[in-house]
């Protein structure tokens, strides 16, 4: 579990996926993720995340608000898979009315160090479409640079999808954080 000044980032629970299935079915937020989420899309990314967690001790981990204890989304992070084998990847999902408020660069900035200190990687790395500008935008005040050479269409989305085509930001390890042994 991480702790910020508002936010817990922890592993997902069965109530979270009530409120993640709601997420997944409101179009401003699945506007550049594709299509709404079934209840059991819903259960098996949950289902997902905690696998995740328990075989390498980290996750897109569930975020819970500590004033109130809603569900709000995801932040945090996971080994890259397929086109992205070998690298870790950072990724977040809030409800839209978490939007705008600090959360995702909160949880995002405590995925980071967490991984810095916890994880013997030379760099993470995070995707999106060019068109989800908020997305990118939080990638680069993040520290986050693009590198548009490793820019790729998605192999999971379908030909003729204006979601195929995906940018790529990473962030180098900071000389100053080292993993820990």
């Amino acid at each position: 579990m991480i702790e910020t000044d508002r936010l817990i980032l922890r592993g997902w629970r069965d109530g979270d996926i009530a409120p993640f299935h709601a997420m997944g079915n409101d179009a401003e937020v699945m506007r550049y993720l594709g299509p709404p989420m079934t209840l059991a899309d819903a259960q098996a990314a949950g289902d997902r995340m905690n696998a995740v967690m328990a075989e390498r001790g980290y996750c897109f981990w569930a975020v819970e608000r500590k004033d109130d204890g809603a569900f709000i989304g995801f932040c945090g992070l996971q080994p890259g898979y397929d086109f992205l084998a070998g690298q870790t990847e950072i990724g977040w999902r809030l409800r839209r009315d978490a939007w705008g408020r600090g959360y995702a660069r909160e949880a995002a900035e405590a995925s980071l160090a967490w991984g810095w200190d916890n994880l013997d990687v030379p760099a993470i790395t995070a995707i999106t479409v060019l068109a989800n500008t908020r997305s990118w935008g939080l990638m680069e005040r993040l520290g986050m640079t693009r590198y548009p050479d490793e820019d790729f269409d998605h192999p999971k989305v379908p030909d003729g999808s204006p979601l195929k085509r995906h940018i790529l930001y990473r962030i180098a390890r900071p000389i100053s954080r080292r993993a820990a042994p």
